[in-house]
This record gives structure tokens, C-alpha cells and sequence, in this order.
């Protein structure tokens, strides 16, 4: 039986939280993502019961899991819509409404069967379906060390807009790539 590629509803914080910390616990965590295991492990209960309200509802933020037949999480993606006129992560006023995907990670033992196609057809497909605010382009950050998910990216659609950052912490830069609205 296929895995069913949903959103998270607020009652979920639990396993969103075990979700959230197997991704930090993968190797390829430090290129990945800009936590680490230790802090979100240290994060309490009312963290996770926040986090995941702020993704289940509303215009703002969306998370998608792709949950098996079990009822096993297999991966997710989280949305983040970024109004016009509000702060980028770097501080720079957005000129036009966007979405920014983060949080991306699908478990070792699930990938490359297109779960990750599938997340992402959901939250564009999200993304593209508000109509307030109306998202011009879907946009994500890539670590620079980080050429399988640059590839899988590519392999999607998405294009480096050239615009680079220092995100991660490690000196080496996140690379900006995009969708822009079809």
C-alpha cells in the first residue's frame, strides 16, 4: 500500500517532534538543516504543541508528512509563506509574495521510491493554490556541500537564482534556488 502525502493536523506534535528529531539525527543532518539534535531535544512539549499548530492551519505555514500504512511518518516538508513587505531570514524586505520550503527530509529507508517528488507536489500544489497572499515563486536554500539534494532539486525544476548566504554557520554558503509560478 502507497503512503498517503497529507498535511499535519494539530493534534500531531508528538510525531511531528520524532520526525523532526530522526532528521537531525541523520548524517547528512549538519548540511541539511540549521539545528542540531541537542536543541531540539532540550526543547519542551509546549515547543512542539506551537510548532505544529502554526503549520496546521491558516494561510502562513504548511506541513506535509508522507505517512505509510502503519501510520509511520515517512518524511515531510514544511512551507513557509513570506508575505510582501515582511523580513526575509537575512532581513530583507520581501518585494513580492513567495513560499520558502524547509525542513525537507524523508527517512533513509524510504528514499528514492518519489516520496520527495511527492511532498513537493503537495506543497506547491499548496503554495500555489492561496489566493491570498497569491505566491509568485516557491523558493528553498541548499547547503553548498550538499550536491545530492542540489541534484534532486534541479531534477524538479528549480533554479539557482544566484543569490547566496551564510546560514548554516560552518563558513560555507547556502545556495538560493527557486520555482517561479507557472
Amino acid at each position: 500500500m502507497e503512503h498517503v502525502i497529507r498535511p499535519v493536523r494539530a493534534d500531531e506534535w508528538r510525531k511531528s517532534k520524532e520526525l523532526r528529531l530522526a532528521s537531525l539525527a541523520d548524517p547528512a543532518a549538519p548540511v541539511a538543516f540549521l539545528d542540531t539534535l541537542e536543541n531540539a531535544a532540550a526543547r519542551p512539549d509546549s515547543h512542539w504543541q506551537e510548532r505544529v499548530a502554526g503549520v496546521s492551519q491558516g494561510n502562513s505555514a504548511r506541513h506535509f508528512i508522507a505517512e505509510g500504512p502503519d501510520g509511520e511518518w515517512a518524511g515531510g516538508v514544511v512551507v513557509l509563506v513570506e508575505a510582501e513587505g515582511s523580513l526575509d531570514v537575512f532581513g530583507n524586505r520581501i518585494a513580492s509574495p513567495q513560499a520558502q520550503l524547509v525542513g525537507v527530509f524523508v527517512r533513509p529507508e524510504h528514499r528514492g521510491v518519489g516520496l520527495t517528488e511527492r511532498l513537493f507536489a503537495a506543497a506547491m500544489e499548496w503554495a500555489w493554490s492561496l489566493e491570498e497572499p497569491r505566491v509568485n515563486r516557491v523558493r528553498l536554500f541548499v547547503h553548498e556541500n550538499n550536491p545530492r539534494a542540489q541534484g534532486f532539486y534541479r531534477k524538479i525544476g528549480f533554479v539557482s537564482t544566484g543569490v547566496t548566504a551564510l546560514l548554516s554557520g560552518d563558513g560555507c554558503h547556502d545556495l538560493e534556488m527557486e520555482v517561479v509560478r507557472p
